[in-house]
């Protein structure tokens, strides 16, 4: 009877340690999975965007906005610091942006996700034909008087709105007239040399991206950090369709 008891035992921890089995398995898993996690946050950490803290020259800033360019054409996007810390030090610290990009108001023309940047890395004037009035002006001679931005970028973009209005002619009501004058003797240049159709509203888009780089370069202070070498202004066209931004040659 008695071995009966102990046969009878070992039997039902056996099954017991089979039942218990795929519990074990399962919290190996889920520590292993844990433990994965862990590793891909640490990685992720690791590799977040960070540029260099002084970029001192026009050519070191513009490498900059044509990576962060193909990141966002490839989909492959940085991962940046977005985060508490990041948001402190800027307010402790202060701002030191690269670059100056002066663009369209167009929602699909966002010159942080275009170039992907991050905080602080961008001082960006943006209004409607990417046009230059006195205010705008002056906010870029803020950035590159001020805080020492080496280089400008005036960037337009196809299928623009403003310069498509302004070369199809029609009423301008309110504070639209001003921006539609701006654009206006870039529209009349690029008719007269005998455009029409989808090709004179593109060929009006850069003659007035070119149109503001010679409004922009009026200011004395830009002028004056151009002859000394210290800022270089530049244009570029964003193609809505690729993603692309394509510079153009600086003067």
């Amino acid at each position: 009877m008695r071995r009966k008891v102990v046969c009878l035992t070992l039997v039902a921890l056996f099954i017991l340690a089979i039942v218990a089995m795929p519990g074990c398995a399962t919290q190996q898993k889920a520590a292993e999975t844990s433990a994965s996690k862990a590793a891909s946050n640490d990685s992720q950490q690791a590799s977040v965007y960070k540029r260099p803290e002084v970029v001192a020259s026009a050519s070191e800033a513009k490498q900059l906005l044509i990576e962060g360019n193909k990141r966002f054409v490839s989909g492959k996007l940085a991962n940046k610091d977005l985060g508490s810390t990041k948001r402190e030090e800027l307010a402790v610290k202060g701002q030191k942006p690269f670059a100056v990009v002066v663009t369209c108001s167009d929602s699909r023309v966002s010159p942080e996700l275009i170039f992907d940047q991050g905080l602080g890395d961008l001082f960006v004037i943006r209004v409607a034909g990417n046009v230059l009035d006195p205010v705008a002006i002056g906010s870029v001679e803020y950035a590159v008087e001020h805080l020492g931005t080496p280089l400008v970028v005036v960037m337009g973009h196809e299928k623009c709105g403003a310069v498509k209005a302004t070369a199809d002619g029609g009423e301008a009501p309110g504070s639209l007239g001003s921006i539609v004058a701006k654009i206006k003797p870039s529209v009349e240049k690029v008719k007269a040399a005998g455009a029409t159709g989808n090709d004179l509203y593109e060929k009006a888009t850069d003659e007035n991206i070119k149109a503001a780089i010679a409004d922009l370069e009026k200011s004395p202070i830009v002028k004056h950090l151009k002859e000394s070498g210290k800022l270089t202004v530049i244009g570029a066209k964003y193609h809505l369709g690729s993603g692309e931004v394509v510079f153009f040659d600086a003067k």
